[in-house]
């Protein structure tokens, strides 16, 4: 949904920064499974699709699209559950009336949840968060005079005793679904010395201002490498390297412990146990002339408190042969390891690494196209043709593999990526509608005990700024979930100053599929990203302007409203340093008042940048 990553924000008559160096703002995007970077292509799909790179398209004006929304007929019938349609001035801005934006209203939600009849009936466009388009208008934005007058006048009439009215109407039952005044336009707050916020572990400090903890330099390597994998620990910031990983003292950046391996690393599960254990795939030797492409065959845990390789192996396919299976993607859920992609899958017990089971290939080709762990463990299942494909999600006993319930995928999914397991939220592109290369135009709210859909939310890519890989089953980015709500952000727009974007973070609930009322606001020229929950807070990075330094902020999952946790130096070398790393194809990590951006692929150097200082990971720490 995002746009490939732009020129920062300068003000008139500023030439823009020199092109970027390779590996930072402008880098390669990330590989698809299996090639990591390297011209040989992946693997073919078994039914012969080759996934193909999507490339960034400029938005077009809104078209009138049928009831079912986004192209997809409904089906005769219907059955889909249909969340409420949005409510006006839910956003804080005035919105045009209910079948406004060009889009025919869909039919109200019904009752029931049948497993059968892929149209899906969905609610209308949500409201366009930016400028309002008046009819007729052919989808041009208003200038940006004309969003400040407007904005002024709806904020005079909407303002009531201090606080602004976010409306929404009663659910079903008659209550009602308004989110607090108390800082629902996203004001902040500064924290005292070590408060804590409400909802979360995460801490206030006495100072936001933050300082440089170390900048580590990019290596130096002869082809596009994959450096994909971060995590923080109690004492360590652990990091891919070239055919390693490596602690770093998270406050100093000195080198804790290494481990070397025979290989690139090729995936890294986000997700880490309790004792800091992780799971990595990794090539079985390095590059050589024999040898070029060597295949991303082992499995390995990391013991990130110990420093070193518990196991690492290969399996072979169930299908039968002695050859290795390539794994594309590797995940961790309570104590089992599942790897998967396109050859075939294996889980395994953490501590040791015994084979826990490997997932059925069916005589119809079915097979499991990758795991998304975390609190649960679930899997997106292809089946079918290359031209017709059926995806089903299906929640797994991760001791067994047996599927606790299934969900079939509606026609037109050509790949799904599993956002969140508890609860188990997907994200597809049905019929490669988004048009922007984000891999979303409709998120799944899915029962995960029954199999039942409980409410499929619309996400117009020329609206919101999540993304999920093209091919990749957990490489969701740029949202949050948490208190039964999808926290993400919209695109930028304009803002108020005389130049420069900003955006929002909204939310949808997850179990009507309504845009809930309020939202936490960027500010004038920032650009504001989910990261993560913390208990109920959303963690969150304001991508900063040409002239400041990135800030951290805590976002009440209720009010909305932020407090700052972090405010990076605005000075000119740190803060193009920071300025590099594109928060869409880099790694953003924030815990304890330490903030980390690093990248997950480096470049062979050209001859414009080679004396050049380019960094592999920029820290920051609060005191």
């Amino acid at each position: 949904m995002t746009q490939p990553p732009q020129p920062p924000q300068q003000p008139p008559n500023t030439p823009p920064p020199a092109g970027p160096p390779s590996g930072g703002f402008g880098a390669p995007q990330d590989p698809p499974p299996g090639g990591f970077g390297r011209p040989n292509p992946p693997p073919a799909d078994p039914f012969g699709k080759q996934p193909q790179p999507q490339q960034p398209q400029q938005p077009a004006a809104p078209q009138d699209a049928p009831a079912g929304g986004y192209g997809t007929p409904p089906p005769a019938g219907g059955g889909y559950p249909t969340p409420p349609a949005p409510q006006p001035n839910g956003y804080g801005y005035p919105q045009a009336p209910q079948q406004g934006y060009g889009y025919p209203q869909g039919p109200a939600g019904q009752p029931g949840m049948p497993q059968q009849g892929y149209g899906y009936p969905t609610q209308p466009m949500q409201p366009q968060y930016g400028a309002p388009q008046p009819a007729g208008d052919g989808g041009k934005k208003f200038s940006t005079q004309m969003q400040i007058i407007v904005a002024a006048a709806v904020a005079v009439v909407l303002i009531i005793g201090g606080g602004i009215i976010y409306a929404a109407s009663g659910d079903d039952e008659g209550g009602t679904n308004e989110a607090s005044s108390s800082g629902a336009t996203g004001g902040e707050a500064k924290g005292g010395e070590g408060s804590g916020l409400a909802g979360g572990d995460e801490k206030a400090p006495a100072s936001t201002k933050s300082k440089v903890a170390f900048q580590l330099p990019e290596p130096v390597v002869t082809d596009i490498t994959t450096v994909m994998g971060s995590w923080i620990t109690d004492k360590a910031y652990v990091k891919s390297g070239v055919a390693e990983i490596i602690a770093y003292d998270r406050d100093k950046g000195t080198k804790l412990w290494s481990v070397p391996l025979p290989g690139e690393v090729c995936s890294a599960s986000r997700h880490m146990s309790k004792d800091f254990k992780t799971a990595i795939v990794f090539e079985e030797t390095k590059a050589t002339k024999a040898n070029k492409y060597p295949s991303c065959n082992q499995v390995g845990v990391i013991d990130m408190a110990a420093g070193k390789l518990l196991w690492s192996k290969g399996v072979t396919s169930a299908t039968g042969g002695d050859k290795p299976i390539r794994f594309d993607e590797v995940t961790l859920s309570g104590t089992t390891v599942a790897a998967g992609g396109t050859s075939g899958g294996a889980a395994f017990k953490l501590d040791d690494g015994a084979e826990l089971w490997k997932p059925k290939v069916g005589a119809d080709g079915c097979y499991d196209r990758g795991y998304a762990g975390g609190e649960a463990l679930a899997v997106v299942r292809k089946c079918g043709t290359s031209d017709s494909p059926q995806l089903t999600v299906q929640a797994l006993n991760p001791t067994t593999g047996a599927p606790l319930s299934s969900f079939q995928m509606p026609a037109g999914v050509d790949y799904a990526s599993i956002v969140s397991t508890k609860p188990l939220v997907v994200a597809a592109d049905v019929g490669d509608t988004a048009g922007d290369g984000s891999g979303i135009s409709d998120f799944f709210s899915i029962d995960a005990a029954t199999g039942k859909l409980i409410v499929r939310i619309p996400a117009d890519a020329e609206q919101y700024a999540a993304r999920c890989g093209s091919t990749e089953v957990e490489r969701c980015q740029n949202l949050a979930v948490g208190n039964n709500r999808l926290y993400v952000p919209t695109e930028n727009h304009d803002g108020t100053s005389e130049y420069g974007e900003t955006n929002e973070v909204v939310a949808f609930d997850l179990t009507t599929g309504k845009l809930l009322g309020g939202r936490a606001d960027a500010g004038d020229r920032y650009s504001l990203t989910p990261l993560r929950m913390d208990g109920t807070n959303v963690i969150a990075y304001k991508e900063p302007p040409y002239d400041k330094g990135g800030q951290i902020v805590s976002i009440d999952g209720e009010t909305f409203k932020q407090t700052l946790l972090m405010e990076n130096p605005s000075d000119e070398a740190v803060r193009e340093a920071e300025r590099r790393f594109s928060t869409d194809h880099s790694e953003v990590l924030y815990k304890d008042g330490r903030f980390f951006k690093s990248k997950r692929l480096v470049s062979k150097r050209s001859t414009s940048d080679a004396d050049e200082k380019l960094y592999l990971v920029v820290a920051y720490r609060t005191d």
